[in-house]
């Protein structure tokens, strides 16, 4: 995907991720969402500076970069939700475009994808975005409600590890 639909992917997770930890239409709603919608399009963008360095698509689209943004809220109690950007753009750029991404980065430079994305060009992926974004905001509240709380206190659990 391009920028663009990264954008537009963490602004709409932003939204739809606020209401699975806020229910509502008020205030705490709304505060939620302004709370995570910063950190997750920084995270949903961030892959990309990859541009800039590197080899595009492999040296920040890696599955140890990912640890390293889910291990910082638990480490260092920052960096609260730009791991769920961080994570929908692999999923993004997975799912939704053919190219895909190099996960194993650096062990391995081959690129993984689905045989159902599109171009970056497409007049489709605007549409394919919006849809995955659907199914993320769908997963994040399942694993929500059924497995853990995503919003929770995360000094407790680094307490819990010892740091």
């Amino acid at each position: 995907m391009n920028k663009r639909g990264h954008v537009l992917n963490g602004i709409l997770l932003a939204i739809g991720i606020g209401f699975v930890l806020e229910p509502g239409v008020d205030l705490d709603t709304a505060t939620k969402i302004a709370q995570i919608s910063v950190p997750i399009v920084l995270g949903a963008l961030f892959p990309d500076v990859d541009t800039a360095f590197g080899k595009h698509r492999k040296t920040l689209h890696s599955l140890p970069v990912l640890g390293v943004f889910l291990a910082y809220p638990i480490l260092f109690d920052n960096l609260h939700f730009v791991w769920i950007g961080v994570l929908t753009h692999y999923v993004l750029d997975l799912v939704g475009s053919r190219r895909g991404i190099a996960l194993f980065h650096p062990l391995s430079e081959q690129e993984y994808s689905l045989p159902f994305g599109v171009t970056t060009s497409s007049k489709y992926a605007d549409l394919l975005t919006v849809i995955i974004t659907a199914l993320e905001i769908v997963a994040f509240w399942a694993v929500h409600t059924y497995v853990v709380e995503l919003d929770t206190d995360v000094t407790v659990a680094a307490a819990g590890f010892g740091l």
